[in-house]
């Protein structure tokens, strides 16, 4: 019977969706991102559907979804989503931030002097200021994440910093990639530990 890993990301405008059998990683592998924004409520079910039957759920072996920043109703969607297959599957669910899993794909296109260093990925938010998480690429190739994304002070200038840039293909896959090696490692993910960010509240300026 296949055992099936499936990530989600709607941390942004665009919907990425992602599954593999785990036991087959290469050929298994199938992955659709499509226009959502707004129409995320009506499009979520029937895109996880397409990639994802919904008689393969009850053979979901883990999940993992993107956590933000992002639109509130965008992100926290998925993540809803996410929670209440990992609770009812009683399987592990993992929560990556959209900006550790474009962090090597950033690093890769944009060189940094030492990509061991730390580094921030920013993000300016119009009218709201600038959001900005701390990364450092392992030698695996694994991110870790130094700092969660968070509103920054008025003014500040991090260094060295490079600038959020979407790619839901790359970064759903690369989620899935995550998901696949957890599994493997048997790594535990506790689904209720898993919340999503929200560097500024979706009532105002706190």
């Amino acid at each position: 019977m296949s055992r099936w890993l499936l990530a989600l990301h709607s941390s942004t405008p665009v919907l990425g969706v992602a599954a593999l059998d785990v036991d087959d990683p290469v050929d298994s592998r199938r992955l659709i991102t499509q226009p959502a924004g707004r129409g995320l409520t009506n499009s979520l079910l029937g895109a996880v559907q397409d990639v994802l039957p919904a008689a393969c759920w009850p053979s979901i072996a883990r999940l993992g979804v993107a956590i933000g920043p992002g639109g509130f109703t965008g992100t926290r969607l998925t993540v809803v989503m996410a929670r209440t297959l990992a609770q009812q599957l009683d399987c592990p669910l993992d929560g990556v931030s959209s900006f550790a899993l474009m962090a090597s794909r950033l690093a890769r296109e944009a060189p940094l002097a030492s990509p061991q260093e730390p580094f921030w990925i920013v993000q300016d938010l119009p009218r709201r200021g600038q959001v900005g998480g701390v990364y450092r690429l392992r030698p695996d190739d694994r991110v870790e994440e130094l700092q969660v994304p968070h509103l920054l002070e008025e003014g500040a200038q991090p260094s060295p910093a490079l600038t959020m840039a979407e790619n839901v293909a790359e970064d759903v896959g690369r989620l899935l990639d995550l998901c696949l090696l957890a599994h493997r490692r048997q790594e535990p993910a506790p689904w209720h530990e898993v919340l999503p960010i929200y560097p500024t509240s979706p009532v105002g300026v706190v």
